[in-house]
């Protein structure tokens, strides 16, 4: 029985091991970008200093209908997102010239901001889209969603003393040091890693599983969204000019409706007469995601639907979806999610290294050192790309056109340029050099435009943090040189 259970957790390593090397490096990455996601409005805000006035939400949004109106009235919708406590801005995507754009509008005079960039919108796209066209990204994402809930749950199973190392970090042991953190890092955050997984899992499920909507509903797809989402309303332009009604007026009463706060507008064919404006309740105070919508009549203020959501089978699945987005989450869970989320980023990165270390011997020279240059460059390629796109953010002109584009631009070659050359450097140099880089990036950062005390608390919180990652950064420079 006992060389049955050391068979079976053999396997289990085995799977644990391959599992997570064949998209580990994706995983990495979408670990970290969904990490800095936790506080995506915050870092918007970073990357765009200038803005720092809290707008009334109603206030807001009828500027911003006011702008389009003027601006993108031959637009087939608008989509915008209330701004709150922690976003200042209106997020609006809308189609101008031929072309989808996503620009941060003013709350003040619904114009878009000065300083265009995509914000933390970057690393929350990135997380589930990979920066690569859709479909193809969030199905690689889910892939390697379920490549992970498979690494997590053959680590449980392969793990002989899972308590025990929990509690055991041996430091300047080499191969075990680096089994010892990984343990460390996995076993700490378990629970977290499991949910945030699976919850993963579940947002792409449509997609990387639509054939139970495709047998119910065959090439009819809208008709399953409008199920799912039975208050909004969708209506062919009438073809017959109007103007807009009252903005406020219709939001005001779709408050009322949702007993709290309004998240996102939408409105359909905006300056016909059979516009339709629709207020989705906010889901900052509750777990579901689903929590309702009312639609009305864009141009007279009639309601013609409202719903809000109770259904089970529909509130669980919103449910699960909420606990990975965490929008519910108030200051001190979003810390834990960004803990979590870390400790996992850090579990991949040092399962990646110790692949290679404990095979040093049993594969061929020139594939293990390969795969090792290939680690370290992915590694540290990654966050170099996030600190390219912070710099081009300080860097470019203000009012530059295409400078979001730009920033992406900046972060995707950084990333590439850093894999290549840290991937070439020798042994003694591999770790450090490039640490030694990230360090100095981060701690001159906040200096730059001097931003540093301007009055702003997400300011000088987010400066802070860049300061105290530079630390971090320059530590483990300084004790992989001693290694």
């Amino acid at each position: 029985m006992n060389r049955l259970h050391d068979g079976a957790r053999q396997t289990m390593a085995w799977l644990h091991g391959w599992t997570g090397l064949l998209l580990g490096h994706v995983l990495y990455l979408m670990a970290f970008a969904g990490t800095l996601s936790m506080f995506k409005p915050e870092i918007s805000r970073w990357m765009r200093p200038e803005n720092t006035a809290q707008v009334d939400a109603v206030r807001a949004i009828t500027a911003a209908t006011d702008w389009l109106s003027h601006n993108a009235a031959d637009a087939p919708a608008w989509y915008l997102t209330a701004p709150d406590a922690r976003a200042n801005t209106i997020d609006a995507y809308f189609t101008q010239g031929g072309k989808i754009a996503l620009r941060a509008l003013d709350p003040t005079t619904g114009a878009p901001v000065l300083r265009e960039t995509l914000g933390g919108e970057f690393f929350y796209r990135l997380h589930f889209e990979l920066e690569l066209p859709y479909p193809w990204g969030r199905m690689l994402a889910s892939l390697a969603a379920a490549t992970m809930l498979i690494a997590l749950i053959s680590g449980i199973v392969a793990h002989r003393r899972f308590f025990r190392d929990f509690f055991t970090f041996r430091a300047d042991k080499g191969q075990r040091s680096w089994l010892d953190a990984h343990n460390v890092l996995g076993v700490f955050a378990l629970p977290f890693h499991l949910m945030i997984t699976l919850t993963g899992i579940l947002t792409l499920l449509s997609l990387s599983m639509p054939w139970p909507g495709v047998s119910g509903y065959g090439a009819d797809m809208p008709a399953m969204f409008h199920e799912l989402a039975p208050g909004g309303v969708d209506r062919p332009a009438a073809g017959r000019h109007a103007r807009l009604g009252s903005v406020a007026d219709m939001m005001r009463d779709a408050q009322v409706r949702c007993g709290g706060a309004v998240g996102r507008v939408t409105i359909i064919n905006p300056g016909d007469a059979a516009a339709v404006a629709s207020f989705t309740c906010a889901d900052a105070a509750q777990i579901a995601t689903n929590a309702g919508v009312a639609s009305y009549d864009a141009v007279s203020g009639r309601l013609l639907n409202a719903w809000i959501e109770h259904r089970p089978a529909i509130t669980a699945y919103s449910w699960l979806y909420g606990l990975h987005v965490a929008r519910f989450a108030p200051l001190p869970l979003r810390w834990l999610y960004f803990l979590g989320g870390a400790m996992l980023t850090l579990a991949i990165a040092t399962g990646l290294i110790l692949w290679t270390v404990k095979r040093r011997d049993r594969l061929p020279d020139h594939a293990n050192r390969l795969l090792a240059r290939i680690n370290a460059g992915v590694i540290v390629g990654v966050p170099a790309g996030a600190l390219a796109l912070l710099w081009a953010n300080r860097l470019l002109p203000l009012a530059s056109g295409g400078r979001a584009g730009a920033e992406v631009a900046a972060a995707m070659a950084t990333a590439g340029i850093v894999l290549v050359i840290t991937s070439a450097l020798p042994d003694r140099l591999r770790w450090p050099l490039p640490f030694a880089g990230l360090a100095t990036g981060l701690i001159a950062l906040p200096f730059l435009g001097g931003w540093i005390g301007d009055g702003d608390a997400v300011l000088v919180a987010g400066n802070l943090l860049l300061l105290a990652a530079g630390a971090l950064c320059a530590w483990v420079a300084w004790r992989s040189a001693r290694c």
